[in-house]
């Protein structure tokens, strides 16, 4: 059996690695047009930001190391430019000139490619993706030399990342995304949060438009100007380009093979493309969204480490598209740290939910990582969403710690199929350090029960102008924190009073149904049940003021007491 990968890194290695570990008489040829055939990508801010300083910590194996552990067959510099499938060859071009090398399975793991915006100035040499080794030196290397100034393009995953790198190195950055808000796949809500981080640790953020020209700046040494969709020029010795990529799929395209969306390549439960003799794996393939089931390249370092060792099982024979560890759909889970706080995400947020017309609630809640009486609480912010019929669909969170476990947490439920009777009786780890006796996790659940059975109905801060016209606002914060900032035309009734003032409350309703709100969503849960019970029309606002403030920052609030 001769098998070539095509491709290193995260996909291209493992499906290596897995298929010499099943099978010891195999011929494995990897061929890695880049000089590195295995490095940790998802390190490289960290290392333009010094926090790892070794470069070589960045180095996982070289092909040296790779031929003495695994006896595996690695050509670096080596660029597949064709594949011929009735042969089962492929053209190799190298220093050494172009040589045909035969398969008996070949699996594809080109990678993704930055998108290029049709921005003028894009070649200029200040310009730089963050993607390779070559591209860290590169950034570095401008760093060293006295850059000052940083404009980064995109504020993903990995523009987040090099805009807090280059922050960490002292140079001032501006952050540009053409999205509505920083961190796209954030709902606003989570989003403001990070960009209000962003801001406090110096980074100026633009949302909402896009960059249309970089120019050399004349008489500027090597400093360039980039030009925004709105007029506003901002100056840079350094951009990074980090738009968002797409899969590397010309290989596959000129064999004929058969893409999907966005030119992915289509492969089944095995990673077999439409050729019985092709695997495909990593960010140039196509998979299934977990909740929308929706088809679209997921680029993500641990599905395409899954993706690689599945398609050697396939390939050895050790799997089949019946098999139970065939390919699952993938739920999107990803983190990210910005200065000092953790944005998390699972499964379908609220926005591709409604995009998708799928029914759901969403709950907001701030609860503390750990027991509030234990020193070092930090407030989390989580959204959770859910069917009526219970079954979760997604999660977000945002905090200083305890975002990630809540995430991981969550995503191993969505990965079950659990509903939220199920999270809320889930039997999680405590310990005041740790978490909580009712952790943030199962107050979802509880939250989310109360949802479904009726015992407490929502109202949601894209609500707020209608609820303001035709609703009565009851604000049961104390009123110390309403005259801080309350909205305007609220009545003021802190919720330890409102069993006495119920007359008052339902005089000032008169007919309207009575929308209810507090901090964050606790206090107001409290006098929803009252008013309920009570016979009026009540409805409390997921996630408070808290909520609120973040998502809706155009609202005036008015102040005075009551």
């Amino acid at each position: 059996m001769k098998i070539v990968i095509v491709g290193g890194v995260a996909g291209g290695m493992s499906a290596a690695a897995r298929a010499r570990r099943l099978a010891e008489d195999a011929q494995i040829v990897v061929l890695e047009r880049g000089e590195f055939v295995s490095f940790a990508n998802c390190g490289l801010p960290y290392h333009l930001g010094e926090e790892i300083t070794d470069r070589s910590a960045l180095l996982v194996q070289t092909p040296e190391s790779l031929a003495a552990a695994l006896a595996l067959d690695v050509r670096t510099g080596h660029e597949v430019t064709s594949i011929d499938r009735v042969a089962r060859t492929v053209t190799v071009r190298s220093a050494g000139g172009t040589e045909v090398i035969s398969y008996d399975a070949l699996v594809l793991a080109p990678g993704a490619t930055a998108i290029r915006p049709p921005i003028t100035g894009l070649d200029l040499p200040q310009v730089h993706t963050l993607r390779t080794i070559p591209d860290v030196d590169a950034l570095r290397a401008l760093v060293t030399d006295g850059a000052r100034r940083a404009v980064v393009l995109g504020a993903g995953f990995i523009g987040l990342e090099a805009a807090e790198a280059l922050r960490l190195r002292g140079l001032a950055v501006d952050l540009v995304d053409l999205a509505p808000h920083v961190l796209p796949p954030l709902d606003a809500e989570l989003a403001q949060l990070l960009d209000d981080e962003l801001v406090a640790a110096g980074v100026r953020t633009y949302v909402g438009v896009a960059a249309t020209t970089i120019e050399p700046t004349p008489g500027v040494g090597h400093a360039v100007e980039v030009t925004l969709s709105d007029g506003t020029r901002l100056p840079g010795d350094i951009v990074v380009l980090s738009v968002g990529v797409r899969p590397d799929s010309h290989l596959a395209t000129t064999a004929g093979l058969d893409l999907g969306p966005g030119g992915s390549i289509m492969v089944d439960g095995t990673q077999q493309t439409s050729d019985p003799h092709i695997w495909a794996v990593g960010d140039a393939t196509a998979v299934r969204q977990a909740v929308t089931g929706a088809v679209a390249p997921v680029p993500l370092a641990g599905p395409a480490n899954r993706q690689g060792r599945r398609a050697a099982d396939a390939i050895l024979g050790h799997l089949d598209t019946g098999s139970p560890r065939a390919a699952r759909p993938v739920l999107g889970t990803a983190v990210v740290r910005v200065f000092g706080l953790t944005a998390a995400v699972t499964g379908a947020s609220r926005r591709t939910l409604q995009q998708a017309g799928i029914e759901h609630h969403t709950v907001h809640l701030h609860p503390g990582h750990h027991a509030g009486y234990f020193p070092g609480a930090e407030q989390l912010h989580l959204t959770v969403s859910f069917s009526p019929d219970g079954r979760l669909l997604g999660a977000q969170a945002v905090g200083c710690a305890g975002a990630d476990k809540r995430i991981d947490v969550l995503a191993t439920a969505l990965s079950a199929g659990l509903t939220m009777d199920d999270v809320a009786e889930l039997e999680l780890a405590y310990a005041p350090p740790y978490g909580s006796a009712k952790d943030p996790v199962n107050m979802a659940g509880f939250i989310a029960q109360n949802v479904l059975d009726g015992t407490l109905r929502l109202w949601h801060a894209e609500d707020v102008e209608k609820v303001l016209d035709t609703c009565l606002v009851l604000d049961v914060r104390s009123a110390s924190e309403y005259a801080r900032g309350h909205l305007p035309g609220a009545l003021n009734v802190p919720h330890t009073e409102l069993r006495a003032r119920l007359d008052e409350v339902r005089a000032a309703a008169g007919d309207r149904p009575v929308r209810v709100h507090c901090a964050s969503g606790f206090r107001s849960y409290l006098a929803h049940r009252v008013l309920d019970q009570a016979g009026l029309d009540s409805a409390h606002l997921s996630g408070g003021m808290l909520t609120l403030a973040a998502a809706r920052r155009d609202i005036v609030l008015a102040t005075g007491r009551a």
